[in-house]
């Protein structure tokens, strides 16, 4: 197995994990500031983890 292609699959689970993270955040919160900026991090790091995984995964060619 290609170890950019393991590379990929560990930035997309860590990318899916941050986004069931922040959508737990974003049923959960009451509006305060700190809830808010939580929501934001998290998912904004989930989904740029998700993207760039999913990217890295489509892009890297089988030599075997």
């Amino acid at each position: 197995m290609n170890l950019k292609r393991l590379f990929g699959a560990i930035l997309t689970i860590l990318g899916i994990i941050g986004l069931i993270y922040a959508a737990i955040l974003f049923v959960n919160t009451t509006g305060a500031t700190h809830d808010i900026k939580g929501l934001v991090m998290y998912g904004l790091l989930g989904a740029v983890f998700f993207v760039s995984g999913i990217s890295l995964i489509r892009t890297t060619k089988d030599e075997a």
